[in-house]
């Protein structure tokens, strides 16, 4: 991560909203990959899957902690984003299969 040191708290606040900007697109981003996913799903517990979601938050995990981040506040962060993103592929598989 390649940081500036900031002089004032203002321009460091303006940091922070840029890396927020990117965080939201990103994040944005992901759900138009798990709206694509519902595509290749046969089932509502197909796309519940546990042990996905298991390994998709140990992955977020890992990487925290090689980021020196707290895994727990990356875990909590994963898994609500994780189970609204859930909600909006079950939607879209239910969109795909009333056709």
């Amino acid at each position: 991560m390649a940081m500036i040191e900031c002089d004032t708290l203002d321009e460091l606040r303006k940091e922070v909203d840029k890396v927020d900007e990117k965080i939201v697109a990103m994040i944005g981003e992901r759900n138009e990959y798990i709206k694509q996913a519902s595509k290749f799903k046969k089932s509502v517990d197909e796309i519940k899957e546990k042990s996905r979601i298991e390994e998709v938050v140990d992955r977020a995990r890992h990487q925290a902690v090689m980021l020196g981040v707290s895994p727990n506040t990356i875990a909590e962060i994963y898994e609500l984003m994780i189970d609204e993103m859930v909600e909006t592929e079950i939607a879209e598989f239910r969109n795909r299969s009333a056709f």
